[in-house]
C-alpha cells in the first residue's frame, strides 16, 4: 500500500510564521521534512492536516 498524501499547515505560535506543505502520512506519522520555524521553535507549533487526493 502506498502512503496517503497530506497537506499540513505549520504555524509557530511564537513569531506567527506559516508554513504550508506537502507530505506523506506512513504508518501513522507525518514526513514533511519540517524540522524549525525560522526563529529556531521546535515545539510550539499548531499543526492542521489536510488530505489531498
Amino acid at each position: 500500500m502506498e502512503a496517503a498524501r497530506v497537506k499540513v499547515t505549520i504555524r509557530c505560535n511564537r513569531c506567527g510564521e506559516k508554513f504550508v506543505l506537502r507530505g506523506r502520512r506512513d504508518k501513522g506519522t507525518i514526513d514533511t521534512g519540517f524540522k524549525q520555524c525560522i526563529c529556531s521553535n521546535e515545539s510550539d507549533l499548531d499543526i492542521e492536516e489536510h488530505t489531498v487526493y
